[in-house]
């Protein structure tokens, strides 16, 4: 399982907080009714929020699932065989390719080492 980063989630009654903020989630089991269903205890706040969502929806909305996290995965593979593709190009070819089809491999490439190295310091 691993938690969605930089999501806002829905509590309810127009409460939202950061997924990866949200360090436990407990079911209210007393007083429980509408608008009082979990607590919701989130980092650097002193006391849990009341969310009007069950646990279980508002873990499900933290939650990435695999489907998201196989297409995230897809596409920085894809990114990395376009910059292999593109890297070993000679600047003579890269220039006929710019002229010719209007495609900067440079600016492509550049673009491409920006998404992979943040993709790094993000793990």
């Amino acid at each position: 399982m691993e938690i969605r980063e930089n999501t806002i989630i829905p509590l309810g009654y127009g409460k939202f907080v950061r997924s990866d903020k949200i360090v436990a989630l407990e079911p209210i089991e007393e007083d429980r009714g509408p608008g009082r269903r979990t607590r919701v205890y989130v980092d650097q706040l002193d006391s849990p929020l009341i969310a009007s969502r069950t646990e279980t929806a508002v873990l499900a909305s933290m939650v990435a699932t695999p489907q998201e996290i196989t297409e995230a995965n897809a596409c920085l593979e894809l990114l990395k065989d376009i910059y292999d593709d593109i890297h070993p190009i000679g600047p003579m070819l890269r220039k006929s390719i710019k002229k010719e089809a209007n495609l900067d491999l440079d600016r492509i490439e550049r673009r491409i080492e920006e998404i992979l190295k943040h993709e790094i310091e993000e793990m």
